[in-house]
């Protein structure tokens, strides 16, 4: 039976589902004339941004799209590359676009929501997230069922065909995915970092305040690196998990079969997510555990109903009943992951309880205390996607079929990402909130209402941070999928090739060497950009105030503008290097040490990548909650010198959590589709054959 069908319906229902969501928070009320001018400010600063950032990515894409255009009429990638890469990148932008402009129209209205009830205020900030979650995964299948279909006319049944071409679309997303995610990075935490520093540490005035000329590009920040930059990030992690699934299923033996799994069990988690996101509902008065339980209670129900769905899947497919155990280890990988990057970050939990109390002895202990917290937090997901990948290919017929247990491992990363639509949403509404409790504090609502939109603000860290751990797992396994489908590709193109994998072969050495290398240097990259870039508004700030009368005294309004420029120039130009290292890396490897060298290079970036931006993604996590922790009322609360050094913990973890750890997981992925892309290449013109 040939479910495909179900994938273009899932994803036209994933997208009227997001413009409901969308339509419902447009009909709530901004709130006050100042609260609405707040907003945007922020909107008008988002916007200018992206276009800006759109304008620079078209001129490294212009520049792809022609050399891929040279190689398809020499024969060296599919004929349909040039044309699939724009598509991808194009979506891939157009959804993380859609998701900053409803996020950036429902901060005021969260916070006006919250004036009313926190329920209330859950639900449109929920809502709002959800739209990002359901255009990601609506946008997503939409384009792998264009292109599946358009090549289904060009070849026919010739699945391995179809495979063949698809396995090599996933770049275009993955190139745009990075810039996103490097520059929002940038962008948001230069803006927080140098608000920080001197409204907080220097000048001793509270977050969000008025006062400070970064405040709004904190804001702006918020939406162009933790909405579309997320957004942009896990449309390539659905897109690559899912590309790769469907050509190791062809590689095994299955098929148009092999084929259908992923795509009908992707539509299927669109049906399961829209049904668990109904859910989300909390009571007044609600601590976090209770917040958290709402949004978790829709993620659960989700995940049951894709379990039950998945199982009626697999048996109406008529193929091994192994194959839904695989799919489920995924499931249940990425839900794992998620708890226990929450039991690390969450103030609730105490490891960073604990964190919070070596603030007694100053910043040093507490980013020493951070540091050590992140590395120890590795060790969980190390073993849980270690477990996962071991199962889903027992489990499949590995032990009888290489091909089946790669095929199984690929499952598991659709199953991760089969409840993205709402995963997503539990995760983009974190910028949300944090929106409306820095309108909320801008705006001087009253405390009832900023105490509703702290605690808003407070669950929206804990989903932002579990959302990280499972954008990062989810990454691990889709990277080990794609690496799975390089040696495929290529084994396809030159089925002679020699492939001595063994660790002391040289080219496979030195490759596992460079790749463990790279997200180190990446990391460093990002974090010396976000430097340059918040030393820029560190002297803007203090520059406003020594320079603009009475703005201290909150009779004159500071320059926000100057900060926006300076955050959107200052990212544009740092987004580059690092962006680029990630294309031209994997090519200069192939031509000089072949295609073992390249598959060293992405086991090694795998590997160590992974656990880098856990490390980097819950020790940044941690210092955020633990400065929460404090200013709650503990260790000394607001003001304190443990205050202050929690905020200097928070600075060193921000560019940790929201730039260099991100983007680490589109590097791994990005790594092994530029393999996959020009494997003929390599395969045809290396020094090292």
């Amino acid at each position: 039976m040939d479910l495909t069908i179900l994938a273009p319906i899932g994803a036209v229902l994933a997208l009227l589902f997001a413009i409901f969501q969308a339509k419902k928070v447009m009909s709530e009320d901004e709130g006050t004339d100042l609260m609405k001018s707040l907003s945007q400010k922020i909107r008008t600063g988002a916007d200018a941004y992206l276009k800006r950032q759109y304008k620079s990515v078209a001129i490294v894409f212009v520049v792809l799209v022609i050399i891929f255009a040279i190689l398809a009429a020499f024969g060296q990638v599919n004929t349909f590359v040039p044309v699939a890469f724009v598509t991808g990148g194009v979506f891939s932008a157009l959804s993380g676009y859609c998701g900053m402009k409803i996020a950036t129209a429902a901060n005021a209205r969260t916070a006006n929501a919250a004036h009313h009830s926190l329920n209330k205020g859950l639900k449109v900030a929920f809502s709002a997230g959800s739209v990002m979650g359901f255009t990601v995964v609506g946008l997503g299948l939409l384009d792998t069922s264009i292109w599946f279909y358009i090549l289904k006319m060009v070849y026919g049944d010739n699945a391995q065909a179809i495979a063949s071409a698809l396995v090599t679309f996933g770049m275009g997303a993955s190139t745009m995915a990075l810039f996103a995610r490097v520059g929002g990075g940038i962008f948001t935490k230069a803006a927080d970092v140098g608000a920080d520093l001197v409204g907080k540490v220097e000048a001793g005035i509270p977050e969000d305040d008025p006062r400070n000329p970064a405040v709004i590009a904190d804001n702006v920040g918020d939406n162009v690196g933790d909405v579309a930059g997320m957004g942009a990030d896990l449309y390539e992690s659905y897109a690559g998990a899912r590309l790769s699934s469907m050509a190791l299923g062809v590689s095994a033996g299955l098929g148009f079969q092999g084929m259908m799994i992923p795509m009908a069990l992707c539509a299927l988690g669109i049906f399961a997510s829209i049904i668990g996101s109904f859910f989300v509902k909390t009571e007044e008065g609600a601590d976090q555990k209770k917040l958290l339980g709402s949004l978790r209670k829709g993620t659960y129900i989700s995940s049951v109903l894709v379990i039950i769905a998945a199982f009626a899947l697999i048996k109406v497919s008529g193929l091994s009943i192994g194959l839904f155990f695989a799919i489920i280890s995924g499931l249940l990988a990425g839900v794992l992951i998620g708890y226990f990057t929450e039991y690390y970050t969450s103030d609730s939990y105490k490891p960073t309880q604990h964190l919070a109390e070596t603030s007694e002895t100053g910043s040093a202990t507490l980013i020493i205390g951070g540091l050590g917290l992140g590395m120890k937090s590795t060790a969980i997901p190390a073993v849980i996607v270690g477990v996962a990948v071991l199962i889903s290919y027992f489990v499949s017929g590995g032990a009888e079929s290489f091909n089946m247990g790669l095929y199984g491992i690929s499952l598991a990363a659709v199953g991760m990402l089969s409840t993205l639509g709402i995963t997503l949403a539990t995760d983009a509404y974190g910028p949300v909130a944090d929106n409306a409790g820095g309108i909320a504090e801008m705006a001087g609502l009253g405390e009832e209402v900023r105490n509703r939109t702290d605690a808003l603000d407070s669950l929206g860290n804990t989903t932002a941070a579990t959302g990280k751990g499972f954008a990062i797992g989810s990454a691990a396994l889709t990277a080990l999928a794609l690496v799975a489908s390089y040696i495929d590709q290529v084994k396809l193109i030159a089925p002679d090739y020699n492939f001595d994998l063994s660790v002391m072969n040289p080219p496979v050495l030195i490759g596992l060497l460079i790749g463990a290398m790279l997200p180190f240097v990446f990391a460093a990259l990002t974090m010396e950009s976000v430097g340059r870039a918040a030393q820029s508004i560190v002297v803007e700030v203090r520059r406003q105030f020594k320079s603009i009368p009475g703005l201290m005294e909150g009779t004159a309004e500071p320059d926000y503008r100057s900060c926006v420029d300076l955050c959107t120039k200052s990212a544009l130009h740092e987004m580059v290097l690092p962006a680029v290292l990630a294309i031209v890396v994997p090519v200069i490897v192939g031509l000089i040490m072949g295609v073992v060298g390249v598959t060293g290079m992405l086991a090694g970036a795998t590997v160590s990548g992974f656990v880098l931006a856990v490390m980097m993604s819950n020790s940044g996590g941690a210092w955020d909650n633990a400065k929460k922790y404090i200013e709650a009322g503990h260790h000394g609360g607001k003001g304190s010198d443990n205050h202050k050094a929690a905020v200097v913990g928070d600075t060193v973890g921000d560019p940790f959590k929201d730039t260099s750890g991100p983007a680490i997981n589109i590097l791994i992925k990005l790594l092994s589709m530029v393999s996959i892309v020009f494997a003929a290449v390599v395969a045809n013109f290396s020094l090292i054959k």
